[in-house]
């Protein structure tokens, strides 16, 4: 009875002020949908949940516990990152990611004039198979949140599909 409790405060606390509780957008599956979503929006197939790639960004997020800072871990993977003063679910970060389509133009694989769609790119990016995702709430109480991909994408002179 306690977790269907939890549930439910989590469910009203999301409906009513429009906060999530930590469990709510931020599932393996969550992070696989916000992807495929947009994936399948430009035709290319899915990426799928890849518990090693899970872990390394799991582990790199926990490093940012104490400082929440945007930097990159300048591992092996693709990676995009996010940040909220508060909390964050892992799909509101990978809609942030998804909302730079609007600045990207395929015809040129360049972004709009001062603009960022790096991100958007990597989501998109078709040779990118497997996913990987990890969250923390910061010491200051803000959210970090970074998702892996392999292979990488975003090479130079390549469009991402």
């Amino acid at each position: 009875m306690g977790n269907i409790s939890l549930a439910i405060v989590c469910v009203l606390d999301y409906t009513i002020i429009h906060l999530s509780c930590p469990q709510i957008g931020s599932s393996p599956q969550d992070y696989v949908n916000a992807h495929n979503a947009a994936r399948s929006e430009v035709g290319i197939g899915p990426i799928t949940w890849n518990a090693t790639v899970a872990a390394y960004a799991q582990n790199f997020a926990n490093q940012r516990k104490g400082d929440c800072r945007l930097v990159h871990s300048g591992g092996p993977y693709g990676e995009n990152i996010a940040w909220s003063s508060g909390d964050l679910s892992g799909t509101a970060a990978v809609n942030l990611w998804v909302a730079e389509k609007a600045d990207y133009n395929y015809n040129t694989n360049s972004c709009a004039a001062g603009r960022q769609c790096g991100h958007y790119t990597q989501v998109v990016w078709s040779d990118s198979l497997r996913l990987g995702c990890g969250k923390v709430r910061c010491n200051d109480g803000g959210t970090f949140i970074t998702c892996n991909y392999d292979p990488p994408g975003n090479y130079v002179g390549q469009r991402p599909y």
